[in-house]
């Protein structure tokens, strides 16, 4: 223990260093408001009648709260007198994993975080691969309450046991491991990764990489250090990494729902069970055609990732073409370019879609052909001006002078150096597309009336908001959280791959 009287700029100082401190505070304010959230949700009805569900959701979610924030006021007195977090402080972590029962992310990432001292990217990754795998589980194990389930669904969730017992082995192996070089004993556990990143795990995958890697005893390539320091960089932003979470979470979810979701249940009309409110069958209720909300919002996840991530891809890989070429070859070829692409810049992104639509009908690939062509000038400017900047670096002059031909100066040196920007960008704008999905399917010119999407679905809902708000409330807040998650993602792969951090 110190005697010595800090000041409270020494304790803004200490507070704000730690990762511990910081996350833990997160999770404690977050875990209150979702117990706020759950209380006000107890009592439903002209009646204000109590809902037993709700309340015991609410009241667990208190005692999370509570946990969490005891457990920070330890952390924060360890700062203070120790200068660090103790070993018998982080011993609770083990204690607050115990919020993985009542699906608490926010807790159980700062668990995570109190448990080990020194974490490596290898380590913060396992940690998401096994809590995406474990949420993946949670939500599919719904699907018992309902009156039937899917043919694979046995099968199905046996694969997602196997999958989340692979990651947890990894988890607690590299956990143990002492930094330097790895055994040779992590081989199958690598591999075994990678196997269940099959089902979606974007985790499991960057993870399996990174170990087979430093297993091939290439850990000191600058690939690797890269997307090591890249991991450890973002992994500091709590927001990004659960941005991150939530999108990974849906794509896995969005795969494994071919075994363990029943399409019927979305697309199906049930009239025994119209406008049911939501209950352990129907943990989002039903629609005016008695369909499960719940199972329409899981399998639109699909709609909604698939026509964001390519009608971003689509323009991001045309738009950055044109706009490589237009910066390095300048004149004749840039005036030529990019003046053609201000005619379609001009036109705003959504009519020209709402217009496209129009002429050929809607359907998913016209919506993706739609979003990707207004949106292809935006990526060629970004594109061009990296080109122009780093044309004029200093080994692009080299190699020119070593007798490198155009094009493999391009392609080897000035694209690779300005990728970084187009990534930033994609990410921001797939939220963009998400929206404009949404938005166009809203208006009946987006995927056809009859999939199951969240536009489509908050299109019905609406009619319902005064009498069954829960209708458009819920594929509302699915398009909210989507959108979040792609901005944070975004802004944290900002700071991630700034090159003045290096």
């Amino acid at each position: 223990m110190t005697d010595t009287i800090l000041t409270k700029q020494d304790i803004r100082f200490r507070l704000r260093s730690s990762a511990e401190y910081g996350k833990g505070a997160f999770a404690g304010i977050a875990t209150l408001l979702i117990a706020l959230v759950l209380l006000a949700n107890s009592f439903g009805g002209t009646d204000f009648a109590l809902r037993p569900i709700m309340f015991s959701a609410c009241a667990v979610y208190f005692v999370f709260a509570l946990l969490q924030l005891g457990a920070l006021a330890i952390i924060r007195r360890d700062l203070l007198l120790y200068g660090e977090v103790r070993r018998t402080t982080r011993r609770l972590g083990y204690a607050l994993l115990v919020s993985l029962i009542g699906a608490n992310i926010f807790m159980a990432t700062a668990a995570f975080e109190l448990i080990k001292r020194r974490k490596s990217a290898a380590y913060t990754l396992a940690v998401y691969a096994l809590l995406t795998t474990l949420f993946v589980l949670a939500v599919s194990a719904l699907n018992v309450f309902k009156p039937y389930v899917s043919d694979l669904f046995l099968p199905g969730f046996a694969l997602l046991l196997v999958f989340a017992f692979i990651q947890l082995i990894a988890l607690l192996s590299i956990a143990r491991l002492p930094d330097g070089r790895l055994p040779a004993r992590m081989w199958p556990v690598a591999v075994s990764l990678l196997i269940t990143s099959a089902g979606g795990n974007l985790f499991a995958l960057v993870l399996g990489v990174i170990l087979i890697n430093r297993l091939s005893r290439r850990e000191d390539s600058i690939s690797e250090h890269k997307l090591a320091a890249v991991v450890d960089r973002l992994s500091r932003s709590t927001t990004s990494m659960l941005g991150l979470f939530f999108i990974g979470f849906l794509l896995s979810i969005s795969i494994n729902s071919y075994l363990t979701f029943d399409y019927g249940m979305a697309i199906e009309n049930n009239y025994s069970a119209i406008l049911q409110p939501p209950s352990l069958a129907y943990p989002l209720g039903t629609d005016n055609f008695g369909r499960c909300l719940f199972s329409r919002i899981v399998f639109g996840a699909r709609i909604s990732l698939v026509v964001g991530v390519l009608s971003t891809l689509i323009p991001l890989i045309a738009g950055g073409a044109l706009g490589a070429l237009a910066g390095y070859y300048h004149r004749n070829a840039d005036n030529v370019i990019m003046r053609s692409l201000d005619i379609l810049y001009a036109i705003p992104s959504i009519l020209l879609a709402i217009a496209i639509i129009a002429a050929f009908g809607a359907s998913t690939t016209n919506l993706i052909l739609a979003l990707s062509i207004g949106a292809i000038p935006t990526y060629a400017r970004t594109m061009r001006a990296n080109v122009l900047l780093v044309s004029t670096l200093e080994y692009v002059q080299a190699a020119r002078a070593l007798g490198a031909g155009d094009f493999k100066i391009l392609l080897t040196h000035i694209v690779p150096n300005s990728l970084a920007p187009m990534i930033v960008k994609s990410t921001l704008t797939v939220g963009t597309a998400v929206i404009s999905t949404s938005s166009l399917s809203y208006l009946g010119l987006g995927v056809e009336p009859h999939i199951p999407e969240w536009g489509n679905i908050l299109k019905v809902g609406s009619s319902y908001l005064e009498t069954h708000p829960y209708t458009a409330i819920y594929p509302g807040l699915a398009i909210v959280a989507l959108v979040l998650s792609f901005n944070f993602l975004g802004d944290g792969l900002r700071d991630a791959l700034d090159p003045k951090l290096d």
